[in-house]
């Protein structure tokens, strides 16, 4: 993944059209022998490391890498969530949509879909994925929300997070990092 990952961000994200901050980029990709599993279809985990690599296209095209990187900013994921609807095989060729959705008070959300063309050329959904991000400064601290919307713009009116991605979210949350967080099973 980590060859995949430099490929991208090295050589393909930037030979490809720039996007504005919240278009849906379209990231290809082909299924390889190491993404299979022993059924010989796609490893669960595979999808969401792949769309790591589609996120990171993302932000290098629509130009949001630049600007963090200019501020010593990063990004890290809190929770991530995926439904999968079909197989992806060995060399099949499919392609990773991602937009950023928008913000809550803390984190950024972004939806990935792995999809293929249909019968009639549509693209199909084979699974689809939500992530949760965090903002964070190298130099320590996170970034506050005025400051990283100052820096990538608002998000423009039609596109919103979900009530139930934001619900999830508090729902699935673990305590803070300074905060107790015993492994007890009930």
């Amino acid at each position: 993944m980590f060859f995949r990952t430099m490929l991208h961000l090295l050589v393909f994200s930037r030979r490809k059209p720039r996007l504005g901050h919240y278009d849906v980029a379209s990231t290809n990709f082909v299924v390889l022998p190491t993404d299979q599993d022993i059924l010989n279809h796609m490893n669960n985990g595979v999808y969401l490391s792949i769309m790591d690599v589609a996120r990171f296209d993302m932000l290098v095209r629509n130009g949001v890498w630049a600007i963090f990187k200019e501020r010593g900013w990063y990004t890290v994921v809190v929770s991530e969530t995926i439904s999968f609807r079909k197989s992806l095989e060995l060399w099949q060729r499919f392609t990773v949509e991602s937009r950023i959705l928008g913000f809550d008070e803390k984190a950024v959300y972004v939806e990935h879909r792995a999809v293929r063309p249909d019968a009639d050329g549509n693209p199909e959904i084979y699974a689809q994925a939500f992530i949760r991000g965090r903002f964070l400064k190298k130099s320590g601290g996170t970034v506050p929300m005025d400051e990283l919307l100052e820096a990538v713009g608002e998000v423009p009116e039609g596109i919103e997070v979900p009530d139930w991605l934001l619900s999830w979210a508090t729902d699935v949350a673990l305590p803070p990092t300074r905060a107790e967080a015993p492994s007890v099973w009930s």
